[in-house]
């Protein structure tokens, strides 16, 4: 049943997640959406939001682009959007990695707490961007067997700009070169891999860092231990030789000195003003 998103003509990344978890919903089920089920009612579909960096937070909880996707989804389903603190720096509040690592136990616990209540509810798990990242983890957690569901009961995984995007992950839309700036998943989405789905734009660094650009990958694996409790799953010696077999140590200062910093900084500046990372909802994609 979940193959049938490739028939789908996707408008945006929000409308692919919303084909994807369309497609896990079981044949037959009611044609009322309960988004907002009530407390202790068994869904047959529990979907699992996670928004991105400044979409939600806890003084102002959002939903993010994804809720086009998500609201009003048909069939029995209860849709939970997760509230954490979703920034990046310290000025902000928390810093990357203590605010993904928010989302993630957030994201963990409400899937806990449904499948309690709930022995026959499945799972889908859903985010975008810093959610990607989270809900990429959770998911991988799930997939080797160290998550709080047995794999079995997640029908979709649906991550869009993952900063942690594998190039070995089922891409949908075109082509997109590199892979996430946070390094990939040790492990990878394990028993999860054939329901787990990405999408990023081509031009969207965060999830489609050039291979040798070795600099950005080290400031992306910095975010990520930006909360030490992070440290046992980043890739860090899989990095190493990545920069080992392409040239050394001196490549990686030839990428980090004051010349090719202008450069990078022109770079990044280019791309945060393209607003490719907040074109998902406008992108077209045929399946």
């Amino acid at each position: 049943m979940l193959s049938r998103w490739t028939n789908a003509r996707l408008a945006g990344a929000a409308i692919s997640a919303a084909a994807l978890v369309a497609a896990a919903i079981p044949i037959g089920a009611a044609t009322a959406a309960t988004a907002s089920a009530a407390p202790g009612s068994c869904p047959d579909l529990h979907v699992v939001v996670v928004p991105g960096t400044w979409e939600t937070s806890h003084e102002k909880p959002g939903k993010g682009i994804l809720a086009g996707a998500a609201d009003g989804l048909p069939g029995d389903v209860r849709v939970d959007y997760v509230t954490y603190a979703a920034t990046a720096f310290p000025w902000e509040g928390e810093v990357y990695g203590r605010s993904k690592s928010e989302a993630t136990n957030g994201a963990r616990g409400l899937i806990a707490d449904v499948a309690r209540q709930c022995p026959g509810t499945r799972f889908a798990l859903l985010g975008y961007s810093q959610g990607a990242d989270a809900a990429g983890d959770v998911a991988a957690e799930i997939g080797t067997g160290l998550g709080v569901v047995p794999p079995d009961r997640v029908g979709l995984v649906g991550l869009v700009a993952d900063p942690r995007r594998s190039p070995t992950d089922q891409l949908i839309g075109p082509p997109a070169p590199g892979a996430g700036a946070g390094g990939p998943r040790v492990g990878g989405f394990g028993w999860l891999s054939p329901v787990t789905y990405t999408f990023c734009v081509p031009e969207d660094l965060y999830c489609a860092t050039p291979d040798g650009d070795f600099a950005a990958r080290i400031a992306g694996m910095f975010a990520q231990a930006s909360d030490p409790s992070q440290l046992h799953r980043l890739p860090a010696g899989d990095l190493l030789a990545d920069v080992l077999a392409a040239g050394g140590l001196g490549l990686l200062h030839d990428q980090l000195n004051n010349s090719a910093y202008e450069e990078r900084k022109r770079q990044v500046d280019n791309f945060l003003s393209s607003g490719a990372h907040q074109a998902y909802p406008h992108y077209r994609v045929a399946g």
